[in-house]
């Protein structure tokens, strides 16, 4: 696989054959439905929760730092891996249209692949793998290390680990993740019938289906019902049908058979069934337009929910993506000096006034210079704005109880001391 930096710009992506062909399992559900990957993408509530994860965790920055000695860190914008990680990882894509892809399958397959490639020793690029398990083998070798066999434009290809980037989703083998749609199948399954069902009766324009109950020793040749099918039937029953309402001879009743669906709760389904791919997703359901009851879209808690969804929803994502670029493209004798970190300031912003309380509160104790805060909102840093600062008269640090107090101003009528 040795392609060197000038014959990677000329080289094609890696194809990824259609989600459709996939190994999830299929068929094998309560409702009997065949659910795989590119079924369960198909349903709103698992598009919506997957590329809320995706596009969120993508568009965060995504800075490479170096840990300094005294436990501070300093931007490392001039590190190889800056460029590659936060701007353009391959010759096709953008860093958020690649990391977008990675986070996407994890969420599906709960693995994302890319291949590593060099020229040289310096790592130039990261181009994506395929991460269904039909695709992509991973496997123990018997000297202990790990091999990764997939196909790639008709060749198959087995590559030791140093030459992929593998982040590993929730799992407990140590080999792979766990695949969300092969462990969701049964919930997929039923949203997916249960979506099944609403578009069967919006087909037939919501009418029942109905028998037409013949009056006692009544009987009909093949004439009688061609022409009772024509005549009652078709102009009545069809989901195309314009005829309201017609006359029934000859004492013939029609009889309701099926469930209507009110009774079979079928909206209240459809609603439970969000809430339960939310669940495998760790999604709000509000994120992705569901209401709660007793819940309102956005109002005053969403910064509530917001942190809520950060720390146990995106956090472990990040995480893992931070620690497979430390421990897979870091070189081992610079993984104490050098990572990469996810920028969540964004995510946690509150209202305007909110946000300038916080600022001012931090600014005004010491905690931030006022360069520090104005870095925060993009601005640009002011000359003296690097002092730390508390509110005692916003003196420096260092001179706090050697700097005499302010002298008070008598009040109107008072005599000046």
């Amino acid at each position: 696989m040795g392609w060197g930096l000038s014959s990677w710009w000329r080289k094609p992506a890696l194809k990824v054959r259609d989600p459709e062909n996939s190994s999830a399992r299929r068929g094998d559900t309560f409702a009997g439905r065949a659910v795989g990957p590119d079924g369960a993408m198909q349903l709103a509530t698992f598009w919506s929760g997957v590329r809320l994860n995706a596009e969120t965790v993508s568009t965060l920055p995504l800075g490479f730092y170096e840990r300094l000695a005294n436990g501070s860190k300093k931007a490392k914008s001039d590190h190889d891996l800056y460029d590659l990680l936060h701007d353009s990882p391959n010759a096709d894509q953008t860093a958020a249209e690649f990391w977008e892809g990675q986070v996407v399958s994890l969420c599906i397959h709960g693995d994302g692949f890319a291949l590593k490639e060099f020229s040289g020793s310096r790592l130039v690029a990261l181009t994506p793998l395929p991460s269904d398990p039909a695709e992509m083998t991973v496997r123990r070798i018997e000297d202990g290390s790990i091999r990764y066999r997939f196909t790639d434009r008709g060749k198959r290809e087995d590559l030791p680990e140093d030459k992929v980037f593998h982040i590993r989703g929730f799992g407990s083998s140590g080999l792979r993740g766990l695949s969300v749609v092969s462990y969701a199948r049964q919930t997929l399954a039923m949203a997916e019938a249960a979506e099944a069902s609403a578009g069967s009766t919006f087909r037939n324009g919501m009418k029942p289906t109905v028998f037409f109950v013949a009056p006692p020793g009544a009987k009909f040749d093949k004439d009688n019902r061609k022409d009772f099918k024509k005549a009652y039937i078709d102009p009545y029953v069809s989901a195309d049908s314009e005829a309201q309402a017609g006359l029934l001879e000859f004492g013939v009743e029609p009889k309701v058979v099926s469930i209507p669906p009110r009774d079979a709760e079928l909206l209240l389904t459809r609603k439970f069934e969000v809430e339960e791919i939310c669940r495998w997703l760790r999604v709000p359901p509000i994120l992705i337009g569901h209401a709660g009851e007793g819940q309102t879209m956005w109002g005053s808690g969403i910064e509530q929910i917001m942190l809520g969804w950060l720390t146990l929803g995106l956090r472990p994502y990040l995480t893992r993506i931070e620690q497979a670029i430390k421990k897979r493209l870091i070189v081992p004798r610079e993984r104490k000096r050098y990572f990469a970190e996810f920028n969540v300031e964004g995510l946690l912003r509150a209202d305007s006034a909110g946000r300038a309380a916080l600022l001012s509160s931090l600014g005004q104790n010491g905690y931030l210079t006022r360069n520090e805060g104005r870095a925060l909102d993009n601005r640009e840093p002011l000359p003296g704005g690097d002092q730390l600062t508390v509110q005692s008269n916003l003196v420096p640090l260092e001179m706090l109880g050697k700097m005499p107090p302010a002298k008070v101003q008598p009040a109107p009528g008072e005599p000046i001391p």
